[in-house]
């Protein structure tokens, strides 16, 4: 992820700067010839123009500082798949105590230009609702409304946001490219904010002014410096497979509040360091609070240790117990919801109720746990240059025994001991200890995600294929499965379910073993016939070796990717074939054999093909041996899934010998 960080303290320009709001609803023939091709010719909608302005404001009635936020836009959608435009939806954080922010103003209007004249349809006021997302966020929505290809869809709305840590940040990147985007933030002379400017764009002006008497509090006039930023004929920011949060790419302006001095003079640091932070998090109530509670699980120590024998043993089954009796109610958060004795009584919580739970019954079996808090892939990357709390959505365990160290996810109960969810794996977390300093500790995969493929089978002289395959998972492979198998209900039902997703294989007798023994690898045994031909009348018959774990589509589709690959894990996918053909059959034409490594020892994939004895072997492997790679390596990724992807389009073609 690229930074870069900018002071807010430039010299002044003695010339004010146009910078300004654009005119609602002043468009021009330009507006109106606009092409896709300007930009990206695949794009279904552009932005012509964008504005916003974010300023700290003193809230008289409520008697604190408010950040006040203007957003205008003007898009040109070009065709119906660009209609998702006009679908708006604005978030609105709640804080508690009633405290959220407010929006209003809200206007919209569409222009069509038909037979030659412009027609305008504004938004309904009628038509803009409110929608509750969760209990930290609300959503306000409407929709443009008489929206055809060639459209311009302008509008614009206010926010008062009653928090100032974290000032309105800007983002000049979208899923559509812009021709124009402009943001000025009015920073007040007694704020100090870190502004870092995120992503591989750059930007084409930066302007400093002051702005005199631009804020008043309590009688007192506080000048301000207005920082302008513009960006022009901005790309897409076009999501892949295989990444993190979008957020930490796009090009964007993020501010973040450092210190402030106060009418008197004085100085108040609101950036704190790692110390203060721990000091914070230790005494919380819903925190470090909730880690003491050793109590709570004094009773339960004596029948749920009595089979272990040591360390290890007791930490799997205490985390096997807390897995199985506290649910999750679907919240995730770093803080306790509900309390961990609540938790217990009614097996319900949010992440932090069930992991800090863990964390107070594994101490209360006297084995070293540690609470270690952590960004989700969905939420964005840490900042580790300074504190910041918000940051961080999510807590797990993280427990220490020997020289050996497990991190522990008890909301997510068909994982492995050891094992944490794939959306936890998103670079670096914070260690929080009740009695030692805090410390940065990497999120790595503890396992592969692998499978192996094991297929023996014959062809009979009616032109069937029978067989046995037998597949192995472990990792998030097995992970995946079992999820898939808790889904159905039963394995019966999920056996039913693959079998009508293969119309031209039937599955007879199955057995699948270790369900729930997470510890062990997922075993499936399967007896399966595929129909190869009619034996009376096909010439030939063809057989393909990749019906097994097939990949139709390059995940990797992009010119270039400004971003990394994370899978998140490495990965692993061994495939056998041993098919046993009758004497009177040949082979005819087989996959070619394919040998290709990713350089740096970034993975390979072979496939081999070979008959002798009436038997043909097939084997294949794909590697990849990182769990991120970097955007300079892309293009050799993509090239290999185009490579996989087109030997997987061969078969293996038997005919009768004459």
């Amino acid at each position: 992820m690229k930074y870069i960080y900018l002071s807010l303290f430039f010299v002044f320009c003695s010339v004010k700067s146009n910078a300004q709001d654009f005119k609602f609803g002043d468009y021009t023939h330009d507006d109106l010839a606009l092409k896709n091709t300007v930009i990206d010719s695949n794009a279904n909608a552009i932005v012509i123009r964008e504005f916003g302005t974010a300023r700290i404001d003193n809230d008289d009635v409520r008697g604190r500082m408010m950040v006040e936020y203007l957003y205008h836009v003007r898009i040109k959608i070009f065709n119906k798949q660009g209609f998702d435009q006009g679908n708006i939806s604005i978030m609105q954080h709640v804080y508690g105590n009633d405290a959220e922010d407010e929006i209003r103003d809200i206007k919209g209007v569409t222009t069509n230009y038909v037979n030659g004249t412009f027609k305008q349809t504004d938004l309904d006021p009628k038509k803009i609702f409110k929608e509750k997302k969760n209990k930290y966020r609300n959503l306000t929505k409407f929709t443009m409304p008489n929206l055809m290809d060639g459209s311009i869809i302008e509008y614009s709305y206010r926010i008062s946001i009653p928090r100032i840590f974290n000032f309105r940040n800007w983002e000049f990147q979208s899923d559509i490219p812009k021709l124009h985007s402009e943001y000025i933030a009015y920073i007040p002379a007694l704020y100090n904010y870190n502004v870092s400017l995120r992503g591989a764009l750059k930007l084409n002006d930066t302007k400093a002014e002051l702005q005199k008497e631009c804020l008043r509090i309590s009688g007192v006039s506080v000048d301000c410096s207005k920082m302008t930023y513009t960006m022009k004929n901005i790309p897409a920011f076009v999501e892949e497979d295989y990444m993190t949060a979008a957020v930490n790419f796009k090009s964007a302006i993020n501010f973040e509040l450092s210190d402030y001095q106060t009418l008197d003079g004085s100085k108040r640091n609101v950036t704190k360091t790692w110390k203060d932070v721990d000091n914070e998090l230790v005494s919380d109530k819903s925190f470090g609070s909730q880690m003491k509670k050793k109590d709570a699980f004094k009773d339960l120590m004596p029948e749920l240790l009595k089979n272990t024998t040591d360390d290890l043993s007791k930490a799997q089954a205490i985390y096997r117990y807390i897995a199985k009796n506290i649910k999750s109610n679907g919240f995730i958060g770093i803080y306790s919801e509900t309390a961990v004795k609540k938790a217990l009584e009614t097996h319900s919580g949010n992440t932090g109720d069930i992991n800090l739970s863990l964390i107070a019954a594994l101490s209360a079996a006297n084995i070293d746990a540690e609470a270690l808090i952590l960004s989700t892939r969905e939420y964005g990357q840490v900042n580790d240059l300074y504190p910041v709390i918000t940051d961080f959505n999510y807590v797990v365990a993280k427990v220490n025994i020997g020289d050996k160290s497990y991190l522990l996810d008890a909301s997510t109960p068909l994982l492995p001991f050891g094992l944490l969810p794939l959306h936890c794996i998103n670079g670096k977390g914070r260690v929080i200890n009740l009695k030692k300093p805090s410390y940065w500790y990497d999120l790595i995969a503890s396992q592969k995600d692998y499978t192996r493929y094991n297929f023996i089978a014959t062809l009979t002289k009616e032109g069937k294929i029978k067989g046995e395959l037998l597949t192995y998972s472990s990792g998030y492979a097995a992970l995946k499965k079992r999820k898939g198998i808790q889904a159905a209900n039963s394995v019966e039902e999920y056996v039913e379910k693959l079998d009508e997703k293969m119309p031209k294989i039937s599955i007879g007798k199955y057995e699948i073993q270790n369900v729930d023994s997470l510890e062990q690898p997922l075993i499936e045994k399967y007896d399966i016939t595929i129909n190869s031909y009619d034996g009376t009348s096909a010439a030939q018959i063809l057989f393909s070796p990749f019906f097994i774990d097939n990949i139709s589509k390059n995940p990797f589709n992009l010119n270039e990717r400004t971003y990394p690959i994370d899978l998140g894990a490495m990965t692993e996918s061994r495939c056998s074939i041993q098919l046993t053909v009758p004497e009177d059959f040949v082979l005819t034409e087989q996959p070619k054999d394919l040998n290709i490594a990713l350089p740096d020892n970034g993975g390979r994939y072979l496939s081999s093909t070979s008959f002798m004895n009436q038997v043909i072997n097939f084997n294949q492997l794909l590697q990849l041996n990182k769990p991120v790679y970097h955007p300079a390596e892309y293009l050799s990724l993509k090239e290999l899934y185009s490579r996989i992807i087109q030997l997987q389009k061969t078969d293996i073609i038997f005919k009768k010998a004459k």
